[in-house]
């Protein structure tokens, strides 16, 4: 892979550098570097230097991103989404093959080159959408790292064989086990959380669980979350995502649980949705718990909502937490970049030499200056290589 020098960028809004990318990592940033013989050499014009995004939470194998609009008329309860949801996909033999590769392309153009995804595993679909989105995480590797998580949507407990399918989908190569509302859906968290650990344990995998549970039920499951995490050593590799208990309890209690969340490096993850009470994000920070965000479901049956842009996300988060300051809206980008990647255990992350090349340029003055107005992404780096220029993927990745 011939060398890349990319003159004039200013990383984070800081002074203008050259970076000088050799195979898929920085080499070097500095002022007016020397281009090696044969490199590739791009003007950059000033342009604000980001490092790739990082959508921590999001379901590629669900959506219908590019398809035909689907008309949504589910209940209101989450059970009649999960049911409604399973049935259409079997019905329609819903491909999440051609349709994660659709979305994670998309999330590439617009400079998202790391990411999370939760993959439904049931007894119904067997393992059907786990390898169809292996294959999505194989066509890509080159250009974007993609954590599958293997992800119990209709429950654990209630649809006998599900936590023999999980066992399976770890061994298979998903990354990380998923989890789902421990109380309200199986009715049994002990239990439920049991197995679900013990799963995690045997297979040596890090956990990520919904836990759409409020107040004091989703409370009672995340103390249960805690003391497993704890218990079998699993510092640094749980995750919960959502969290909305922590928006509904007492201050106190609240400091309680993120303290302890702080201790086991347990990281949360939000889509700050504008429908439910959501965890407070500077709270949580200052108890030193991370935050990542994450778009949930984009265009699906759940709910037509969602963009592969992670400075909208950035924004939307920015939006439901009152984040007005440019330091804090800092803070809203931080949670769809470093933060991000350091939650779900992205290594060699940022704009530093040694680092792996994934970069973003866009016009803008300031971080929060991108944030709010989010402008198109001039290039985009991945892994070394241009993967897409002024929002359009360069023809080699997009013929994938």
């Amino acid at each position: 892979m011939p060398s890349l020098l990319i003159r004039n960028v200013r990383p984070m809004g800081a002074s203008p550098v050259d970076v000088l990318v050799q195979d898929d990592r920085i080499a070097a940033i500095g002022p007016a570097l020397a281009a090696p013989a044969g490199a590739t050499v791009e003007e950059g014009h000033g342009a604000l230097l980001l490092p790739g995004l990082v959508e921590g939470h999001t379901h590629l194998d669900k959506t219908m991103w590019g398809m035909d609009w689907y008309r949504n008329e589910v209940g209101v309860n989450l059970i009649d989404k999960i049911e409604n949801e399973r049935a259409f996909r079997h019905s329609s033999g819903h491909d999440a093959a051609a349709q994660s590769l659709v979305l994670a392309k998309a999330f590439l153009a617009l400079g998202t080159t790391r990411l999370r995804t939760h993959v439904d595993v049931d007894t119904q679909a067997g393992l059907r959408h786990l390898e169809g989105t292996i294959r999505t995480r194989e066509a890509l590797s080159k250009q974007q790292q993609i954590q599958i998580v293997a992800f119990p949507q209709s429950g654990l407990l209630g649809r006998p064989g599900t936590a023999e399918l999980l066992g399976q989908s770890l061994a298979m190569g998903a990354d990380v086990l998923g989890g789902l509302d421990p109380c309200a859906i199986d009715g049994d968290p002990v239990k439920s959380l049991d197995v679900l650990f013990g799963i995690a344990h045997k297979h040596q995998r890090p956990v990520d669980i919904h836990l759409h549970e409020p107040g004091a039920m989703g409370a009672f499951s995340l103390d249960l979350i805690l003391q497993r995490t704890e218990a079998l050593g699993m510092q640094g590799k749980v995750a919960i995502s959502h969290g909305f208990c922590l928006g509904d309890v007492s201050e106190r209690e609240r400091e309680a649980l993120l303290a302890r969340m702080a201790k086991l490096g347990v990281v949360l993850v939000t889509s700050a949705p504008p429908s439910r009470t959501v965890p407070p994000l500077m709270a949580c920070r200052q108890a030193g718990v991370a935050v990542l965000g994450g778009n949930d479901g984009i265009r699906d049956t759940w709910s037509p909502y969602g963009n592969p842009d992670m400075l909208e996300r950035a924004m939307i988060i920015g939006l439901r937490y009152n984040l007005r300051r440019d330091d804090e809206i800092e803070v809203a980008l931080d949670t769809v970049t470093h933060s991000g990647a350091r939650g779900c255990g992205f290594e060699a992350y940022g704009l530093e030499a040694g680092c792996r090349a994934d970069l973003v340029l866009v016009d803008a003055q300031t971080v929060a200056h991108a944030v709010v107005s989010r402008p198109v992404r001039k290039l985009v780096v991945a892994g070394g290589r241009i993967v897409a220029r002024n929002g359009v993927l360069q023809a080699d990745v997009a013929s994938l």
